[in-house]
């Protein structure tokens, strides 16, 4: 495990702007069209003409976002027809490629050409101007905007939103496929709705998108140009400070971020084929599906993670350099922890991973999607305005802070609850957590703490792997068969009621109960009873291949992070956002997402709304080879400026055929490559 030494990596900058809120700046890079004639789109729609796939025009589809009853197009899958059971050879090829354009054509399915939907009735929405380049006054600090102005000569309230984003790569010698870049960004009375290349890869040899720690990791033939999946946790701005990639070689490593650059990494034995990645609410487990390619089985493989001061050895405390590598003396970084206890809440700068072992899925073979809660709301891990790690560090005389009526008691997370679907079987199937969080909070929170110092990776080193303390494996509660291919899973974060929506290629949204397994509390966990299916919502077009958090509303009074989801349906290229009841048990559509700009959406994911909100979502188009944003709310600047509350800078709404799309277009960033998953947020 090494660490980049942070001078290594980052560009000075002013302490005005350093001090501020919201993480790292803008910066010029490969910048997308913002226009409505993008190349790269009219590329990609003359391409499907080509095919007679575009215009809407097949006779099997009444028209664009048609969600009539058609004859779903074949693609791969790994089911021999015969049986109805995973094919062994069909499996294995499959696990080989599941970073290739066959894998992604297994994963997510037919898309919206292959379903013959085309740009016929759809809007061209509303694209400002070419952004202006802010070069003055923060020459070190350049980057692309297009609302409010003019720049001033103050930062003010300082934020960004930041991405990592993995893709197939059009050369993968030279090019890794794992990016960074900044989704959004509020500096010196502008804002960039533009995705584009941060500032801190102009500090690289040779710039560009790819990852800075992707970049090293390559570098020293830990991984290659072929990431299978990205993970990030959600909730709350400010914490989920780090992604994780999964590569298919079976390395698991951090993706850095402008203001987390820590390297960890853990590699999957080479009979185990990573497929989907999932972080607890707050950093403290990444569960990775995984296919057994000898015993033919799926799992989930749960690996512990500690954050840690940015640049920091979870080995030494001090100052010291191993080769070229710098690693700093601890110091206080936003109140992390101030020494690494892998399995607890913290700020998201991973800097120790460990494998503890792998839960097996007795009724499943093929995993491909995950995701996970705890319910714990991150606010919790606050101790008045600050994160509870540094004023509770070391935890061996602190402890005592955690347990019955102490002031730490309701900080941390109790139990959770993982769902794991399986396209190719039909099936879901969800995890107790509870067992993992009793034996890691007995540890830290009781006298036997000190077992904790002795740190590494054998099974009787901190943290213990299942081999040495096998009561701590979650246990598979429920498998449940579905009537149609599950194609995305997502869960509440926080609240109640607690919910896990499952998507399905018929376009249906499966609501299912998870009351009682997270948070989990101090009592046991429910009966599996308790998780049951209790409605669903219809209508969402064909193939919805993702489910993003919805992280911002800007036309109504509600908690979007348990509340909303954005749902991108491949096959009818569109993405709609889902509001549901307050039982939880329904929901309906209240925002359509259509442009004839946007190709193949295959992901979405919304951008985070602290202190500057900005309202926007990034789609990730694959068959386009873009990031494309849209903002469907104002701009308002925390600090007044060009756009003061109450209602800040309005976004230009499109009419086309008689409609009214209150979304606005807010410009692309190429990728050399097909992108597939990006995670973002705000980091502090």
């Amino acid at each position: 495990m090494k660490v980049l030494h942070k001078s290594a990596i980052l560009l000075a900058v002013g302490a005005s702007v350093l001090s501020a809120c919201g993480g790292g700046g803008g910066g010029g890079g490969s910048l997308g069209a913002s226009a409505a004639a993008d190349p790269t789109v009219a590329a990609a729609i003359a391409a499907a003409a080509a095919t007679g796939s575009t215009g809407g025009t097949s006779p099997s589809v009444t028209g664009p976002g048609s969600n009539s009853p058609t004859t779903t197009p074949a693609t791969p899958d790994i089911v021999d027809n015969n049986t109805q059971t995973v094919g062994a050879d069909a499996y294995r090829a499959m696990a080989a490629k599941l970073s290739k354009p066959d894998g992604i054509e297994y994963r997510y399915g037919p898309s919206a050409a292959a379903y013959g939907v085309g740009n016929g009735g759809l809007p061209t929405l509303y694209a400002r101007d070419a952004a202006t380049r802010l070069a003055s006054p923060a020459p070190t600090h350049p980057f692309y905007w297009q609302v409010g102005g003019p720049p001033s000569a103050n930062p003010g309230a300082y934020s960004t939103n930041q991405a990592n984003m993995v893709f197939v790569a059009d050369n993968p010698t030279q090019r890794i496929g794992v990016a960074d870049f900044q989704v959004s960004g509020y500096m010196y009375n502008t804002f960039a709705q533009l995705p584009q290349l941060g500032w801190t890869r102009a500090a690289v040899a040779g710039g560009g998108i790819d990852s800075i720690n992707a970049l090293s990791y390559k570098a020293s033939g830990l991984a290659t140009s072929d990431p299978i999946a990205v993970g990030r946790c959600t909730g709350r701005s400010g914490f989920c400070n780090e992604s994780l990639v999964a590569y298919q070689n079976g390395v698991i490593a951090t993706a850095g971020s402008n203001t987390s650059t820590n390297q960890a990494s853990v590699k999957l034995p080479a009979n185990k084929v990573p497929t989907a990645i999932a972080m607890t609410n707050q950093s403290e487990f990444a569960l990775v599906t995984v296919w057994d390619t000898t015993a033919m089985k799926g799992q989930v493989a749960v690996i512990a993670l500690a954050g840690l001061c940015d640049g920091c050895d979870p080995f030494n405390s001090s100052a010291h350099t191993v080769g070229n590598v710098k690693y700093e003396a601890y110091y206080k970084w936003w109140n992390e922890w101030m020494a690494p206890y892998p399995g607890l809440p913290n700020m998201g700068s991973i800097a120790f991973m460990k494998i503890l072992g792998y839960i097996d899925l007795p009724d499943m073979t093929a995993p491909t999607e995950i995701a996970a809660t705890t319910g714990l709301d991150q606010f919790q891990t606050f101790n008045g305005a600050d994160f509870i790690g540094y004023d509770n560090t070391p935890l061996s005389s602190n402890w005592s802070k955690f347990t019955g009526s102490g002031v730490n008691a309701s900080r941390y997370a109790k139990g959770g609850v993982a769902v794991v679907i399986s396209k190719s079987e039909q099936k879901a199937a969800f995890i107790d957590l509870k067992p993992l969080f009793n034996h890691v909070n007995g540890v830290y929170f009781s006298a036997n703490v000190t077992q904790t110092s002795n740190l590494g990776q054998g099974d009787s080193q901190w943290p213990y792997t299942f081999a040495n303390t096998p009561s701590q494996v979650p246990t598979v509660v429920k498998t449940v068969s579905l009537g149609a291919k599950p194609t995305a899973v997502k869960t509440t974060i926080f609240g109640s009621p607690q919910r896990a929506w499952i998507a399905t290629q018929d376009g249906t949204l499966h609501i299912y109960s998870l009351d009682g397994y997270a948070p989990g509390g101090t009592a046991a966990s429910p009966s599996a009873s308790a998780i049951a299916e209790v409605g669903t919502v219809t209508g969402l077009g064909r193939n919805p291949t993702s489910l993003g958090t919805s992280k911002g509303e800007p036309s109504a009074s509600i908690e979007p992070l348990n509340q909303q989801i954005l749902v991108a349906s491949r096959g009818d290229r569109k993405v709609s956002w889902v509001r549901f009841a307050s039982n939880g048990n329904s929901g309906t559509i209240v925002r359509t997402l259509q442009d004839t700009r946007l190709v193949d959406p295959i992901a979405v994911e919304d951008a985070d709304n602290f202190a500057n909100p900005g309202y926007l979502t990034s789609v990730v188009d694959y068959a386009g080879k873009a990031v494309r944003n849209y903002r469907y709310g104002p701009v308002i600047f925390s600090d007044g400026g060009a756009c003061p509350r109450p209602n800040g800078c309005a976004l230009t709404p499109t009419t086309a055929g008689g409609v009214t799309h209150n979304i606005e277009y807010g410009g692309a960033l190429d990728v050399p490559g097909s992108p597939f998953q990006m995670t973002t947020t705000n980091v502090p």
